[in-house]
This record gives C-alpha cells, sequence and structure tokens, in this order.
C-alpha cells in the first residue's frame, strides 16, 4: 500500500465511526474532502485537517431493525434508517462485486438525487472514484457502503419531474433558468418552490437531452464546467449551497465508468434536474467579478482551499480543478470560482 493510500483508508477508518450527518441534518463531508485532499496531493494534511473536523461529528445513530431484499422499499427515503441502510449495503458489499451492485441500485437511487442537498450523490461518487483510482480494499469497499446506505437513508425525488426535449445547451440552460422570490430557510423548502416558479420547468426542459451515451458523458462534462464557471460570477447568492450545482453532477460524471453504458444518458438528465434546482434556489441575479486566478497554479488554488478548512471550498476546488483539467487552455475561469469560493464561504462555518 503506497502512502497516500494508506492515508486515505486510514482517515475513511475514523471516519466510519461516525454517523453521516450532525446537528440533525448537517452532512458529515469528511469521506468526501479526505479523498479530494488525497487525490490531489495533499495526503500530508489529511490527519490534522480530520483532527479538527472530528470535533463536530457525532456517533453513529442506533439501528432500528433489519433491511431486507423484501422490505427495502419501506425504508427508502427514511433518514432514521441510515444505520440500517449502511448494515445493508455492508452485507451487499461482501456478497458481490461492488459494480454489479453499483448497476443494480443505481436507476432506484438516482431520482432521489435531491436528499440532503445531493450530498449523498456526491458522496458515492468520492467512493467511486477511489475504487476506480486506487483499487479495492477494505476501507474503501467500506466507504461505498456507507455512501450507498446514506443515499438509500436520505433519498428524496424532486417536486418536478424534469424532461430535457430542446435544443440548448448545458452553458445556455443554466444562464437562462429564473430564481425564486424568497432564499429558501432549507433546500427542502426551496424544492417546494420550484413548481411554482415562473420559468423554471420550462427552462430545465428546454436543454438538449443528449441521444448515446458518449453524447451524455460529454454533456455532463459541460454541464459540470457551466455550473463552475456560474459559480465565479454567481456565487454570492449563498457561497456554500451553490457548490453542489457542479459538485452533484461532477459525481455522476465521475460515476459513468463504473455504470452500465445504457444509464448514462438517464444519469444526465437527472443530474441537469438537480443542477438546475440548486442553481434556481441559490445563484445570485446578478453577477459579480470573481478572484483572478491567472497566476495561480491548480496545485496553488487547491492548496489555498485546504489552508482555509471548510469542507465546501475543498471539494468545490477538487470539481474546478477537474474542470481546468478538461479544457484545452487550462481554463483559468474555473479556478477563479474555486478562488471565490475560498473568500465567499466562511472558514468556521
Amino acid at each position: 500500500m503506497d502512502t497516500t493510500s494508506g492515508t486515505l483508508d486510514e482517515a475513511l477508518s475514523r471516519l466510519h465511526t461516525s454517523g453521516p450527518e450532525f446537528r440533525g441534518y448537517l452532512s458529515n463531508h469528511g469521506p468526501m474532502a479526505v479523498e479530494a485532499m488525497v487525490r490531489n496531493g495533499q495526503a500530508r494534511t489529511v490527519h490534522r485537517w480530520l483532527d479538527a473536523y472530528a470535533d463536530k461529528l457525532e456517533d453513529v445513530p442506533a439501528a432500528r431493525s433489519r433491511i431486507t431484499d423484501a422490505n427495502w422499499q419501506q425504508a427508502l427515503g427514511d433518514p432514521s434508517r441510515v444505520t440500517d441502510w449502511t448494515r445493508y449495503f455492508t452485507g451487499q458489499v461482501a456478497e458481490r462485486p461492488w459494480r454489479e451492485l453499483l448497476a443494480e441500485w443505481w436507476p432506484w437511487l438516482l431520482p432521489g438525487i435531491a436528499g440532503a442537498a445531493t450530498h449523498p450523490v456526491i458522496r458515492v461518487g468520492h467512493a467511486v472514484r477511489s475504487l476506480l483510482t486506487e483499487g479495492e480494499d477494505t476501507a474503501r469497499l467500506a466507504e461505498f457502503a456507507h455512501a450507498l446506505g446514506y443515499w438509500g437513508a436520505r433519498h428524496l425525488p424532486l417536486p418536478a419531474a424534469v424532461h430535457p426535449a430542446g435544443s440548448a445547451t448545458p452553458a445556455e440552460a443554466l444562464s437562462a433558468l429564473p430564481r425564486i422570490t424568497e432564499p429558501p430557510a432549507t433546500p427542502l423548502n426551496g424544492y417546494e418552490q420550484l413548481p411554482g416558479t415562473p420559468g423554471w420547468l420550462s427552462t430545465t426542459e428546454s436543454l438538449r437531452l443528449p441521444d448515446d451515451p458518449e453524447a451524455a458523458r460529454e454533456g455532463l462534462t459541460a454541464l459540470v464546467r457551466a455550473a463552475t464557471l456560474n459559480y465565479a460570477d454567481h456565487g454570492h447568492g449563498n457561497g456554500i449551497m451553490l457548490v453542489h450545482a457542479a459538485t452533484a453532477p461532477n459525481a455522476v460524471l465521475r460515476t459513468l465508468p463504473a455504470l452500465p453504458r445504457d444509464l448514462w444518458v438517464s444519469s444526465f438528465a437527472v443530474a441537469w434536474a438537480a443542477a438546475s434546482a440548486i442553481t434556481t434556489l441559490y445563484a445570485a441575479d446578478t453577477p459579480r467579478p470573481a478572484p483572478d486566478a491567472s497566476a495561480a497554479t491548480p496545485e496553488e488554488v487547491f492548496e489555498r482551499a485546504v489552508a482555509h478548512g471548510n469542507e465546501h471550498a475543498i471539494k468545490f476546488a477538487d470539481t474546478a480543478l477537474d474542470v481546468a483539467a478538461s479544457s484545452a487552455d487550462g481554463d483559468t475561469r474555473a479556478l477563479s470560482a474555486a478562488l471565490n469560493a475560498v473568500e465567499l464561504i466562511d472558514p468556521d462555518v
């Protein structure tokens, strides 16, 4: 085991002694943040960061009753059953290849992408990336089970189905989205406003739906880029919440290589629905200039996010680096977006 893989596994093992949420509803970002830190050359800082972060975490919730292949639908979307869900998927991972399990459960879980402000799918995306890049071992497979379990417990569909059938690109459709009238107290409160928000459903459906798997992958890449650059201009609407408009579809994009190709188009459509909902709820109406990143390297930008310390800044910088790396010219606007998150997000939140 190399040093970075060992650091990740140690950190995940520490985190699995805590629950997936704290203070009633806040997501435990530890597994996502440490995977991003290890992936982007900051393994040496992981345990120091985790020492501070772990102070806010809470114990694993008590189990209630066993989930089985016969009764799981009754527990879907029940947050009080999160430990039951984790135990169910831990047992499944011990019995079956993780890719086979993912392929079976993805169509059931994906429609509930909105749950817990999209954190479950983001956690799955980080878990899958670690399995694909670092390989399988006990800690990484355990994290995969924990991530799926969190999604099962927080599964929540959006209140209106989105069926893209237009001709707009992700950037065009994202820029045309309306805003809700009043900032929501919680994402759930905001979701309830979406069906009555003029122009939201028609704009989401103006997007062009890819007609084959490769086009879906390209569409997701374009969506993640558009949402990241949108944060550079509009992140001041809500510095923390708007990051998920980019990190949620990026989690789906990272998961595609582990999924059957016939699931890619539907994955794009659901990722777009989530990104459009979060943008409508949390993006500012008017743009504001982001910090200049033209003189910064991707490594320097990510190091600044880690030094800042907030888990959302770290995860968003991780996505921004993906966007910059996928651009032919090393798009510095994505790096500006990451620096914007560092400026907008209170490190003590």
